[in-house]
């Protein structure tokens, strides 16, 4: 059964760092602002929540310096073989990737109006894909079969 909205912002304030639950709240209110779906809105505050979940109490999303702390949160989406042998954990590697990309792209324009200072962190599909490279030979080999 799928989560409605208003039983995610009430997760919200859950998250373990009262900053990051502030920065979700901002960010929820950006994208109704936008007049983005409900389901678009459910969908990035849920993999936001599950990521400041992951960071915990001590560090918020302004804390974030290296790509190596997003791409540790997303190798926690990654499954074994004996789980997963399709490997369609790389599709939710790959989804909680562009949303990750999405907030702080966000949190980066929302923190110069706000006048807060945030390391700039080099996310392109690139810089990302060359650490996921190894997981994918398996995953191409079994899709050109």
């Amino acid at each position: 059964m799928a989560i409605r909205l208003t039983t995610t912002l009430n997760k919200i304030i859950l998250v373990p760092n009262s900053i990051n639950s502030t920065i979700i709240k901002d960010f929820y209110e950006y994208m109704k602002a936008n007049g983005t779906s409900e389901n678009y809105q459910n969908q990035n505050l849920k993999a936001m929540i599950v990521f400041a979940n992951f960071l915990g109490p001590d560090t918020n999303f302004f804390d974030i310096k290296s790509r190596q702390q997003i791409i540790a949160f997303l190798d926690t989406r990654i499954r074994n073989a004996d789980v997963d042998p399709d490997k369609k954990w790389i599709t939710t590697w790959n989804d909680y990737l562009w949303r990750i990309k999405y907030f702080l792209r966000w949190l980066y324009n929302h923190r110069e109006l706000k006048g807060i200072e945030l390391a700039t962190i080099r996310l392109d599909h690139a810089s990302v894909c060359k650490h996921q490279e190894k997981e994918n030979q398996a995953y191409k080999s079994i899709s050109r079969k």
